[in-house]
């Protein structure tokens, strides 16, 4: 880490009243998008949109597993890390299911309000983005929260793009393109913060473990 590399630093910055702040406000506006996404999707018939919801839900979830390991060891934020990737990469395989059954249905969504809600999604997720980026360098739990937003943004766009390519060529296959690469997205995500997670578990384990000879 940037700042220092003793547990006790990163437990403090993580424990800053400004990161549990930020966390709060972007928890909210994680879970307040999710319900309206998840029924603008269900209700456009896009799997684009459906995904998006899903990984609002995934995000609240996740921010809400950041504010309850805040101030506890390394090796407990490593672990809260861990779930978090472990969740991202079960969403990753969820979405890609659901590309499978729209594209078997050819199932053909509404494109304005894939634009409509992919837009109020995009403007969200930058203020959470922007919120985050303070705290991108601090520790596997800390980067994780930020890789999340930083996913939401371009799966955003994508989302985007899905609905002018809905509306230009009369077919879901845009929807279900970008739905597939936002799980792919999700998958490469969750393999980064599991990586990085299982470091500093190991790291955090290997300082609790005495040395061989060492007194007890």
């Amino acid at each position: 880490m940037p700042c220092c590399s003793s547990d006790a630093c990163a437990s403090t910055t993580g424990s800053s009243h400004r990161f549990r702040r930020v966390l709060w406000v972007v928890l909210v506006i994680n879970a307040g998008m999710f319900i309206a996404e998840i029924a603008a999707g269900m209700l456009a018939g896009s799997a684009a949109l459906q995904a998006d919801a899903l990984d609002f839900l995934a995000d609240a979830t996740n921010y809400a597993i950041s504010l309850t390991v805040l101030g506890m060891t390394l090796r407990w934020r490593a672990g809260a890390a861990w779930v978090k990737g472990a969740s991202m990469g079960v969403f990753g395989l969820w979405v890609m299911g659901t590309v499978i059954w729209h594209a078997m249905h050819g199932s053909v969504p509404h494109a304005p309000t894939m634009g409509v809600v992919g837009t109020l999604a995009l403007v969200m997720n930058v203020i959470c983005l922007v919120l985050l980026t303070a705290f991108r360098e601090g520790d596997a739990n800390m980067r994780s929260v930020w890789i999340c937003s930083r996913n939401d943004v371009v799966a955003n766009l994508a989302v985007l793009l899905a609905a002018f390519g809905v509306f230009g060529t009369g077919t879901g296959w845009p929807d279900f393109i970008v739905a597939a690469l936002m799980a792919g997205l999700a998958l490469h995500g969750a393999g980064q913060i599991v990586w990085a997670a299982t470091r500093e578990w190991r790291s955090a384990s290997s300082m609790t473990i005495p040395a061989p000879g060492a007194t007890k």
